[in-house]
């Protein structure tokens, strides 16, 4: 048991991401891990990933680990919360029993002396992960040594929108207080998310989000999911372009809240 994720959680210091994913997992369908293998394939443009290392730090739900072993890729997946690392093995349990190719620990992103002993990937990949561990820029710089020359980092960061980002984390603080702040704010906060968006989004026929993930589950990760930080697009290709590597692919969300998507190329061109 990693205690130190223990006692943030005692202390309401951080919000379960691995019990919103255990009842993810329990409604995941072969129609999102295609999904999850689509934005891989196109993120990273290619068709498989059979020979490549594939790290996923900060796995989460497990479902991108799932896609990257479906592609052909040797898996190293971790995590901080281990009802995450529950996921993620049981994921591993379902659909690659026994696998040797695919590796699962828990482990933070920022212990250096664990970091320093996995080696080099082909992928490095995390998404959505690294704005949540309290020290978002001291991880984003942890990760990039995991890169090896001539592979991929792919990773995802909240936008920056100043002050709706301010207050977006006041918000998720709140939500990781107690019981009766959490009604407060799904109460205060149902009619938008979980009712304007949600219509939205039903009626353009996009209940299933791009990445395979689910529209209320994804929701209560944003309203909970605390620490919390932003970046701008340009403070991450800033950030990265000072450590070497040069941008390959980059997906906004075009200026709203959510994550902006950036696949970096560490090599000579």
């Amino acid at each position: 048991m990693n205690q130190t994720h223990a006692t943030e959680i005692t202390k309401r210091q951080r919000f379960e991401f691995g019990s919103n994913w255990a009842k993810f997992l329990n409604l995941l369908d072969d129609k999102q891990i295609d999904l999850a293998i689509g934005s891989l394939k196109f993120m990273l443009g290619v068709t498989d990933l059979k020979g490549r290392r594939f790290l996923d730090a900060g796995s989460g739900s497990g479902l991108f680990s799932l896609a990257a072993r479906r592609l052909g890729a040797d898996v190293y997946s971790f995590d901080y919360d281990p009802k995450s690392v529950a996921c993620t093995r049981e994921l591993r349990h379902r659909y690659f029993p026994d696998d040797d190719k695919w590796i699962i620990d828990e482990a933070s992103v920022l212990n250096s002396d664990y970091l320093e002993k996995l080696g080099q990937f082909d992928i490095v990949y995390s998404w959505g992960v690294l704005h949540h561990t309290g020290s978002m820029f001291d991880a984003l710089g942890k990760v990039a040594p995991l890169v090896a020359h001539d592979g991929s980092l792919f990773v995802a960061i909240y936008n920056d929108q100043g002050w709706i980002s301010r207050y977006w984390s006041f918000v998720k603080r709140c939500y990781a207080r107690n019981i009766i702040f959490r009604g407060v704010m799904l109460l205060v906060h149902i009619p938008y998310l979980f009712g304007v968006r949600f219509l939205v989004r039903a009626a353009t026929g996009r209940l299933d989000l791009e990445r395979g993930m689910l529209l209320w589950y994804d929701m209560i990760d944003w309203i909970g999911g605390y620490p919390f930080e932003t970046a701008s697009p340009e403070e991450i290709f800033d950030f990265y372009r000072a450590k070497g590597f040069g941008l390959v692919k980059l997906k906004t969300c075009g200026g709203r809240h959510g994550c902006n998507e950036f696949v970096f190329f560490k090599g000579n061109s």
